[in-house]
């Protein structure tokens, strides 16, 4: 009965999470509530199949939101109104499977990957084509991809050097991770800081592409001077025939143009209907994926993969559960106190120094990430302290920084979902690549910060 029951989670949390975004339309205080009172009833589900890393973060956000909470003299019949205000990332979340499906179900990523490995006879030559075909594959598919790579690497050097395999995997993939996502209209960290400080997605995407290409080509010279001496035998004939460069291309023209106006659709639903980022983002993925697979001809496969890969992604959301509703009451019972000052402080003693003001939002994104805090925990945070100093400097600038710091830290924090997926993966220890990452981190950090500073 048990197993039956978390076998069909995802009608309950789709279907809260629905009713909470009809309800962004209707505007009903009634059904808010239950809303809220429902969200109570998703930690409590949640928490018995959450990680125990979440069940941690989860319980200290509840703990320290309810002594802010009673702090600040509040009626605890009002508790229920204080945990929905991060739904639509959670319903962001829900619906981005749909669009990894379509690109698996039109076998793109399968003609891509092929890139990775053909005529690699050096691992210098391997290591920027695995760097340019994750990349590439990590915009539209996100994690999926990590697994996606990390499979194809590990047979192609099957017969290399353990340690040196563990070495080169774990640079090349969650290196990608970062650089694709900091642009990715379909990362999370991307659309809060959009709706967060008030700034077009256009305005950000120009400069946000410079950080992630400067930072991929200069680690790309580094690592193929670094692994250029060392051989690779050719990839094992039984894994097919190559795949030729022009088929490589028109897929990856097609992905790109696929981007592209999807885009465009996020944009004018936005504009047409008066919706944040996010929420357009989320009302676009499913009828874009839909009319994509019917486009490409895949609408049967899409509808049935689609919706098995939806439930399973779905039933398995108990850590973002945790995470979102907990974090969502923190961070409105702090908004209710003044120790929100206090945190702000350090801030505000730097708010004639920006470059001093951007290396302290890096600087505790790496903390934070090396303690385990998720950076959406971070960045959460980081916005009830900085909007006053959106006054005071160009908040695009702030922005940038706030991206960049969290995907940067993606990339070495070792209980962060890449460094953790690569360590299973690899069967390496996640602190040894953490160590690996570093300074690819702070490289990416630095990068991020100066570029900011032409916006500040």
């Amino acid at each position: 009965m048990k197993t039956k029951f978390y076998d069909r989670l995802y009608v309950f949390y789709s279907g809260v999470l629905f009713v909470y975004i009809l309800n962004l339309f209707l505007g009903f205080d009634w059904l808010a509530y239950i809303i809220g009172l429902s969200a109570i009833a998703m930690i409590a589900v949640s928490f018995p199949k959450a990680s125990n890393l979440f069940k941690i973060l989860g319980s200290a956000f509840i703990v320290f939101g309810l002594a802010m909470f009673f702090s600040a003299g509040l009626d605890v019949s009002r508790i229920p109104l204080f945990l929905t205000s991060n739904m639509p990332l959670l319903a962001f979340l829900t619906l981005l499977p749909w669009i990894n499906s379509v690109v698996h179900v039109g076998k793109y990523d399968q003609h891509i990957k092929g890139m990775m490995k053909e005529n690699a006879d050096n691992l210098g030559s391997l290591y920027y084509r695995s760097l340019g075909t994750t990349y590439i594959l990590m915009t539209f598919l996100n994690l999926s991809a990590v697994n996606l790579s990390q499979e194809v690497l590990m047979k192609t050097m099957k017969n290399v050097n353990k340690a040196l395999r563990d070495n080169f995997i774990s640079k090349t993939t969650v290196r990608a991770f970062s650089l694709a996502l900091i642009w990715s209209p379909m990362e999370i960290m991307v659309a809060i800081t959009v709706d967060a400080t008030g700034i077009s997605y256009l305005v950000y995407l120009p400069w946000l592409l410079a950080i992630s290409l400067i930072t991929l080509t200069i680690d790309a010279l580094i690592g193929r001077q670094r692994f250029k001496n060392i051989p690779i035998e050719p990839a094992d004939p039984s894994n097919g025939p190559p795949v030729p460069a022009g088929k490589i291309l028109v897929q990856i023209l097609k992905l790109f143009i696929a981007l592209i106006l999807f885009l465009i659709s996020v944009l004018t639903v936005s504009h047409l209907f008066g919706l944040n980022f996010i929420l357009a983002v989320t009302l676009v993925i499913l009828p874009f994926s839909s009319l994509w697979a019917i486009v490409i001809k895949r609408w049967h496969m899409f509808k049935v993969y689609g919706f098995e890969v939806w439930k399973a992604r779905t039933n398995h959301m108990q850590n973002f559960i945790i995470l979102f509703i907990s974090l969502a009451f923190f961070t409105n019972s702090l908004n209710e106190t003044a120790a929100l000052e206090y945190v702000q402080r350090p801030f505000m003693l730097f708010n004639d120094q920006p470059v001093v003001i951007l290396i302290l939002i890096f600087l505790t994104y790496l903390l934070m990430a090396m303690i385990g805090v998720h950076p959406i925990g971070t960045i959460a945070i980081l916005l009830e302290v900085l909007t006053p100093l959106f006054d005071v400097f160009n908040p695009a600038g702030i922005g940038l920084v706030l991206i960049v710091g969290a995907l940067a830290t993606a990339s070495s924090g070792t209980y962060g979902v890449t460094v953790t997926m690569t360590s299973m993966n690899t069967g390496q220890n996640p602190y040894r690549i953490t160590l690996r990452n570093l300074p690819f981190t702070l490289l990416f950090g630095t990068i991020g910060i100066l570029v900011a500073m032409l916006l500040i």
